[in-house]
């Protein structure tokens, strides 16, 4: 399965929200699960990115629907890159 890594910064409502309720985190991996998709991994970071997941999707759409979907909520940035396995990577050079 496609596997894409998400950047996450949050907005100052994010970071309000983190705060107050910080299981909300594992509220939106299960309302991302509802959207098609599944956290693998994740990890809370310092500098530019609070978070960094690693997601599986079946595909382009669905993770793009992810994107939008928490995007639209106004708590976070997201920067979604599509991560390629490096074994083919090098076989497809």
């Amino acid at each position: 399965m496609p596997t894409y890594i998400m950047l996450t910064t949050l907005t100052p409502e994010g970071v309000q929200t983190i705060k107050n309720n910080p299981s909300r985190i594992r509220e939106v991996n299960r309302e991302i699960e509802q959207l098609g998709a599944t956290v693998k991994a994740q990890w809370a970071t310092l500098g530019q990115f609070d978070f960094v997941n690693v997601i599986e999707a079946p595909d382009e759409k669905v993770i793009a629907r992810v994107s939008l979907e928490l995007g639209s909520r106004g708590t976070g940035k997201y920067e979604t890159l599509s991560a390629i396995p490096i074994d083919d990577f090098i076989g497809a050079i």
